[in-house]
């Protein structure tokens, strides 16, 4: 008997439900599996096999990758109801990609395993445009990433974090820590530290341990 939680999971979580077969319905709710993260917790790692496609039930995933040095640059995060197909990246013949998936905050996944999907995807031309969208999709983020690395200074790529980390949450309240800012903004803690400190004397922020409270929007909002 399939699994009632898994059904409505995958009845609302998943775009393409609608366009599968009945028998490709029954495929993923007796193969798919719930899981539970703590915050953390390593999901998916550049050498490890295919794990399958991530659908985010709650919580919080971020993807990143490694440089040489150990340094990580985040390339995007996912949230409740977002999907992850890089994850299953060896589906994908033209998608080489190394990344790491790990829990940003405790959370809850519906993972598909990756034979199935694979089958699936090879059978129903409307999953595997879905998973080339997303893929697509997703690698715009990473190239936003890599534009704010490259060409935008440290305050900016600060500014706009905190902004769009307040637009996100619908709070002038920013409960992170500065080192996984760093993380988030793919810079050193000591220069996120630096950074908001100068925020702080000039009245944008406030700060206080494991919190940045946004004063003055205005001036925050000259740093885009």
């Amino acid at each position: 008997m399939l699994d009632k939680d898994t059904i409505h999971i995958a009845e609302t979580g998943l775009p393409f439900w609608n366009d599968l077969t009945e028998e490709q319905q029954r495929i993923i709710c007796e193969s798919a599996v719930i899981k539970d993260y703590r915050q953390g917790d390593m999901i998916h790692r550049s050498d490890d096999e295919c794990r399958g496609v991530l659908l985010v039930i709650s919580g919080q995933l971020r993807a990143y990758i490694l440089s040489e040095d150990g340094r990580e640059v985040t390339l995007y995060r996912l949230y409740k109801n977002d999907i992850c197909v890089l994850s299953a990246s060896c589906a994908l013949d033209a998608v080489a990609f190394d990344v790491f998936i790990e829990a940003a905050e405790n959370c809850a996944l519906l993972i598909i395993p990756l034979s199935e999907f694979r089958r699936i995807m090879n059978e129903n031309i409307r999953v595997e445009l879905f998973t080339y969208k997303e893929s697509a999709e997703r690698f715009s983020d990473v190239m936003w990433t890599l534009q704010q690395i490259l060409f935008m200074s440290a305050d900016r790529r600060l500014a706009h974090f905190l902004w769009d980390e307040s637009v996100k949450t619908g709070s002038d309240t920013i409960r992170l820590t500065h080192d996984r800012i760093a993380k988030y903004i793919g810079s050193a803690r000591e220069v996120v530290s630096r950074m908001l400190k100068y925020f702080s004397d000039e009245g944008i922020v406030t700060l206080s341990r494991g919190r940045i409270d946004i004063k003055d929007r205005k001036k925050l909002s000259a740093y885009l």
